[in-house]
């Protein structure tokens, strides 16, 4: 792990090869951090791009692993502050990157918002990167928001899960195989982030499918196991 910055404490860490986490711990709620993924590659894409107040600390990550300028893609899960609220920053800094998001995403909120108008994926669509490719899965109101989706890269079966599985804390590990499930659970019930769609459990059947063996969780560590296992026993617990 490489500390970008020693106020902050953001620092980077290779979860998988060639997608970096990009981490800053904030003294909110008994503590809690925000998590950017940077998959390097020839058209290199950084899924979520933090607070608007926290895109210096962001850039000065990314920074540590390639130039900025030459970011293509600033993908999102849904229309939320610590998603996308850096959006404009990134394509000012960053002059050939576009906005990723589902069509949903990009009729409802982000042709509005952005500087320039976003690559649309519909769902199962792959987006080629290079070395690494992505695939974006709608998963409306999984957990909150009718525009929501992931992304799967491909290659190393990892699952860039948004706000599933969001833990708690302000240090932890980058990686774990240890359980994220209960701390995760216990997480929600204080501050009940989900929909409760009755769709849900269909919808992580769907993620379970693509067999993701490293899930990249927006807030907490990465998870390394059986993510097909973990989606399955997440349906079980949100289900009545």
């Amino acid at each position: 792990m490489k500390v970008t910055n020693q106020t902050s404490g953001t620092n980077v860490h290779e979860v998988e090869d060639g997608i970096y986490r990009i981490n800053t711990p904030v003294d909110v709620i008994g503590g809690f951090s925000f998590n950017q993924y940077l998959i390097l590659d020839e058209e290199p894409l950084l899924f979520h791009t933090g607070l608007r107040k926290m895109f210096p600390l962001v850039q000065e990550a990314v920074a540590s692993v390639m130039p900025v300028d030459k970011l293509r893609y600033v993908a999102l899960s849904h229309f939320e502050a610590d998603e996308c609220g850096a959006l404009n920053e990134w394509l000012s800094v960053a002059p050939q990157a576009s906005a990723v998001c589902g069509q949903v995403a990009a009729m409802v909120s982000v042709n509005d918002v952005a500087d320039r108008p976003a690559v649309a994926l519909a769902d199962g669509e792959v987006l080629d990167l290079g070395r690494h490719s992505v695939k974006w899965l709608d998963t409306p109101h999984l957990p909150h928001g009718w525009e929501t989706g992931f992304l799967m890269e491909v290659s190393t079966k990892t699952l860039l899960c948004g706000d599933l599985f969001t833990q708690g804390g302000a240090k932890l590990p980058a990686v774990t195989e240890s359980d994220i499930l209960d701390s995760s659970e216990e997480f929600r019930q204080v501050m009940d982030y989900f929909s409760h769609s009755t769709m849900a459990r269909g919808l992580l059947e769907k993620l379970a499918n693509e067999g993701p063996t490293t899930l990249a969780c927006m807030h907490g560590s990465a998870w390394k196991g059986d993510g097909a296992s973990l989606l399955r026993e997440l349906a079980e617990r949100l289900s009545p």
